[in-house]
C-alpha cells in the first residue's frame, strides 16, 4: 500500500493520551467530562460513593462500582475538534500500579491529575517518574478549585520540586474555594467566569487581552484583578513562555486550573490539548524503531481483560496500532507463536461499549477477541519478526498461597486463575517441589478484587495464606554446573511464572544477598524482560 495523504491525514488527527493520578484527585471525573465535550456521553456520573445510582461510564466491572475506585484501564474513544481522542483511564490506586505502567507504554502523551488541597502525592510521583523515563510529554491539570487549597505559586513549587517537572502555567485560578471566581487562560487570552449556583453548562467567556483593561474590575472586583494582574506578570517573570517543541520533548510541562466536577476548566485543557498534544509515536522494537507512517501493520498487546461481558466469558486482547492500517478479516502474523491469525469482530471502544471496527489507525486501540492466544507484549506484524520493548513484568511485593475451597470446582479455579493473570495485574508462579500455586501483587487489594472476580465469573471459591516471601527474581543461568548446586539447595524456593521462566522466591533480603554471593553461575532479575 502506498502511503498516501488520506493516511498521513488519519495518523495526524490521532492523540493518544492516559490520565495518571493518586486515587480520589478527581481523575475519573475528568474522564467523564472530557467525554462529554466530545459527545461520546450524554450525562456524566462522578465516582464518589457506593450510593451513587449512576456509576461513571470508564468503571465497568462491578467491584469497581462498589468501591468507587477504578481497578481497569479503561479505553475510550471519540472525536473532538477535527481529531480522534483516544483516552486510556488507568487505575490510580497504587495497588494496580504494573496495570498502569504498562498502559503508559501505549501512549503518546499523559495528563496527570493533582488535587488543589493535598498537592502531589505519592502515587502521582511514581507514575510520573515512568512518564519521565520515556520523555512523555506531561500536561497538569490541578483539580478541585471550588474547595480550599493550597496555594498557587506553592503548588507550582511543589510539582517542580516533587516530579521534577518544569512546569508553564497556561491557565490561572482567580481566587480559591468560598473566593473563586474563575480562571484566566494565558493560553487564549480570555477569561472565563465559575457560576456557583451549579454545573457549569456554557462557560460565561469574556476574552481580555489586556489585563490592565476596566472591564476585569467590573467582572471580578477592583482587588480580585489586582490580584490576577500581579499573579499574571510574577508568572510571565517566572515561568519560561510556552514552546510546543519543549513540550513534545518531554522538557516543559503546561499547567492548567479547573474544577472536573463542575465541568470547569475542562474545555480549556482539551482545546489546548488538541492543538498542542503529539500525533503518534514512533516505537521501539528490539530489532528497528517502527515509525506510524510506515505501510506494513504493526501493533503489541499492552492489556488482556477476561469477561468484560460475564453473560459471554469474553476476553479481550488490547492492541496499540503503531504503523500501518489495521483491517478486519485479514491474515496478521502472531509472532510469539508464528503462526497466521486473523480477526472477525475487532472492536472499538467507549468503556465498557464496544463496537466492532473495519480499520484502525497508528494510534487507535483495538479490541480483539482472543481465545488464550495473547499475552501482554505479544507483537502482530504483516510478516515481520519483531519484539516490542518496555513491556515488563516488575518484582510483587505481596504474596499469597491459594487454597482451593471446592476441591470439586478446581478446573474452574485453574481456568480462572491462568485467564487473570494473562491480565498482567498479578503474577502467578508454580512452585518446583509441590506445585502450590502462589499469586504475587503489588499491593493488597489486587487479592480481593482475584478472589472476587473467580467467584462471580469462574464460580471458584479461594482463600489464601499469607506468605513471608521477600522479592521474587527471576534467574538467568550463566553455569549450569552452579545453577544445579543452587537448585539442590533452594528447590522450595524455586518456582516458574506462567511463561514457564525459573525464579527464586527470596525469603528475606539477606537470603538473597546470600544467594547472589555464593551463586555465581546464575544472575537474578526484579523484572522478567532481561
Amino acid at each position: 500500500m502506498a502511503i498516501n495523504a488520506s493516511f498521513r491525514r488519519e495518523i495526524e488527527k490521532r492523540r493518544t493520551f492516559g490520565i495518571i493520578s493518586h486515587p480520589d484527585a478527581g481523575k475519573t471525573t475528568l474522564t467523564e467530562k472530557l467525554l462529554l465535550f466530545g459527545g461520546a456521553i450524554q450525562v456524566a456520573g462522578a465516582v464518589k460513593s457506593n450510593k451513587i445510582k449512576r456509576s461513571a461510564t470508564s468503571d465497568f466491572m462491578e467491584i469497581e462500582r462498589q468501591r468507587g475506585i477504578s481497578v481497569a484501564t479503561s479505553v475510550m474513544a471519540f472525536e473532538y475538534g477535527g481529531k480522534m481522542i483516544n483516552i486510556l483511564d488507568t487505575p490510580g490506586h497504587k495497588d494496580f500500579a504494573e496495570d498502569t505502567y504498562r498502559t503508559l507504554t501505549a501512549v503518546d502523551s499523559v495528563i496527570v491529575v493533582i488535587d488543589v488541597a493535598k498537592g502531589v502525592e505519592q502515587q502521582t510521583k511514581k507514575l510520573v517518574e515512568v512518564s519521565r523515563m520515556r520523555d512523555t510529554p506531561i500536561i497538569v491539570f490541578v483539580n478541585k478549585l471550588d474547595r480550599e487549597g493550597k496555594d498557587g505559586f506553592d503548588l507550582l513549587d511543589e510539582i517542580e520540586q516533587d516530579l521534577g517537572l518544569q512546569v508553564c502555567p497556561l491557565s490561572w485560578p482567580v481566587g480559591m474555594g468560598q473566593r473563586f471566581q474563575g480562571v484566566y487562560n494565558i493560553f487564549e487570552k480570555n477569561l472565563i467566569l465559575f457560576s456557583a449556583h451549579g454545573k457549569q453548562e456554557g462557560d460565561d467567556i469574556t476574552k481580555i487581552q489586556d489585563l490592565n483593561s476596566p472591564i476585569l474590575d467590573q467582572l471580578i472586583g477592583a482587588q480580585a484583578a489586582e490580584e490576577l494582574r500581579n499573579d499574571i506578570h510574577t508568572i510571565q517573570e517566572i515561568y519560561p513562555a510556552f514552546d510546543r517543541e519543549d513540550y513534545l520533548q518531554g522538557k516543559l510541562s503546561p499547567v492548567f486550573f479547573g474544577s472536573a466536577i463542575n465541568n470547569f476548566g475542562v474545555k480549556e485543557l482539551l482545546d489546548c490539548f488538541v492543538q498542542i498534544a503529539p500525533p503518534p509515536l514512533p516505537r521501539h522494537t528490539e530489532e528497528r524503531i517502527i515509525r506510524p507512517e510506515e505501510d506494513r501493520l504493526t501493533g503489541f498487546v499492552f492489556k488482556i481483560h477476561a469477561n468484560m461481558d460475564p453473560k459471554h466469558r469474553d476476553r479481550i486482547a488490547f492492541l496499540r496500532v503503531c504503523s500501518g492500517i489495521f483491517r478486519r478479516n485479514t491474515n496478521y502474523l502472531h509472532v510469539r507463536q508464528d503462526r497466521k491469525i486473523k480477526f472477525s469482530n475487532p472492536t472499538a471502544f467507549m468503556a465498557s461499549k464496544k463496537s466492532i471496527v473495519d480499520e484502525a489507525y497508528p494510534g487507535d486501540i483495538v479490541g480483539l477477541y482472543d481465545s488464550g492466544n495473547f499475552i501482554i507484549g505479544d507483537g502482530i506484524t504483516e510478516g515481520e519478526k519483531i519484539h516490542f520493548k518496555g513491556i515488563p513484568q516488575f518484582s510483587p511485593e505481596q504474596f499469597r498461597l491459594v487454597i482451593n475451597q471446592d476441591p470439586l470446582r478446581y478446573k474452574q479455579l485453574h481456568k480462572g486463575l491462568t485467564q487473570l493473570m494473562d491480565e498482567g495485574v498479578a503474577q502467578l508462579f508454580v512452585k518446583e517441589d509441590n506445585n502450590q500455586k502462589i499469586i504475587g501483587t503489588v499491593g493488597a487489594l489486587q487479592f480481593d478484587v482475584i478472589q472476587y472476580r473467580l467467584q462471580h465469573e469462574y464460580g471458584a471459591s479461594c482463600t489464601y495464606e499469607t506468605l513471608h516471601i521477600y522479592k521474587a527474581c527471576w534467574i538467568e543461568i550463566l553455569d549450569e554446573e552452579d545453577y544445579k548446586k543452587f537448585y539442590t539447595r533452594k528447590k522450595k524456593d524455586i518456582a516458574k511464572d506462567k511463561h514457564d521462566q525459573l525464579v527464586y522466591l527470596a525469603e528475606s533480603a539477606w537470603s538473597l544477598k546470600m544467594t547472589q554471593e555464593n551463586y555465581l553461575g546464575i544472575k537474578l532479575h526484579f523484572k522478567s524482560e532481561f
